[in-house]
């Protein structure tokens, strides 16, 4: 049973960064396929990026894609968001997921849920 901790998300300004951590324990984190997903209020969970273990190997939502950067440290079993250019819209819950593939990600078939982390981003 893999458990996944997210941390640093915050209030931030349009046009500001801010990096989101996922602290996995409890399980072998590196052969899994590691995301972040985002979610509002009354809206479906959504993926925003996803990164295989080899970390060769990374997807990103349309709506991100040349602002967030994502990356993983496979000894300190952690997976970053690196948020730039941050807009109105990035407002959400972010959630830290692992699963079998990017693809099953992408589908939101994740088999292993962090609690979330607040990123509110400020006109």
């Amino acid at each position: 049973q893999v458990q996944l901790v997210e941390s640093g998300g915050g209030l931030v300004q349009a046009g500001g960064s801010l990096r989101l951590s996922c602290a996995a324990s409890g399980g072998t984190f590196s052969p899994y396929v590691m995301g972040w997903f985002r979610q509002v209020p009354g809206k479906e969970r959504e993926f925003v990026a996803a990164i295989r273990w080899s970390a060769f190997g990374t997807y990103y939502a349309d709506s991100v894609k040349g602002r967030f950067i994502i990356s993983r440290d496979n000894a300190k079993s952690t997976v970053y968001l690196q948020m730039n250019s941050l807009k109105v819209e990035d407002t959400a819950v972010y959630y830290c997921g692992a699963g079998g593939s990017a693809r099953n990600l992408q589908v939101g078939i994740v088999d292993y849920w962090g609690q979330g982390t607040q990123v509110t981003v400020s006109s």
